[in-house]
């Protein structure tokens, strides 16, 4: 470019600039003096190495081991009587007190299979009293026990009207009738009272 007779450069450096210095890395008081790390990789560090199965019959074996881990986790969930792990025929807490009412007294039905077995034995017996009993007691225990089941069933819809009447209480009567007939140790849930607490 021209200006008076002379050539001016328009693209030159007027001064010379000094190099920048590097970015200063300011410590904190009481910092841990380094760059936090990216959490993609903070992840990559924690994540534990996953071997691969080396064949087909691995992989199924592991398989097993992870569907009995977890069938015994249910097992023991469903036997502590925790929601998570309960049928539902089982679930809601109208439910938990037909359990806990009844497994809070002794009842007829639960040692219906004892005397029934004592019956069998009876009846191997060649007395004539002991087939008279043969005969007349099987009839007597489940006439026992039905009239206990009924029971139960309305004492335990009454107890569940005036606890919970918002709750679905269908089915509840016959739900206490059926446990009562089921020996003790060997209901599922399990119970959760003693014979004798109060509920």
């Amino acid at each position: 470019m021209f200006a008076a007779g002379r050539l001016i450069l328009v693209f030159r450096r007027r001064t010379q600039e000094a190099p920048e210095d590097p970015p200063q890395v300011v410590v904190k008081p009481g910092g841990k003096g380094r760059p936090t790390p990216k959490r993609r990789d903070a992840e990559k560090r924690r994540r534990q190495p996953l071997t691969a199965p080396a064949n087909r019959k691995e992989a199924y074996r592991r398989m097993r081991e992870k569907q009995a881990a977890e069938r015994a986790k249910a097992r023991e969930g469903m036997a502590k009587g925790d929601e998570r792990y309960l049928l539902k025929r089982d679930k809601g807490p109208v439910r938990r007190l037909a359990r806990d009412y009844v497994d809070s007294r002794r009842t007829v039905g639960s040692y219906l299979m004892y005397g029934m077995l004592a019956i069998v034995m009876l009846s191997l017996v060649p007395v004539v009293w002991a087939r008279l009993l043969v005969l007349f007691a099987p009839p007597l225990l489940l006439a026992l026990v039905l009239i206990e089941g009924l029971w139960l069933s309305m004492r335990i819809k009454k107890l569940a009207a005036e606890r919970f009447p918002e709750e679905d209480r269908r089915g509840v009567g016959l739900y206490a009738a059926m446990r009562a007939m089921q020996i003790r140790r060997l209901r599922m849930p399990a119970p959760q009272v003693k014979v004798g607490d109060k509920v």
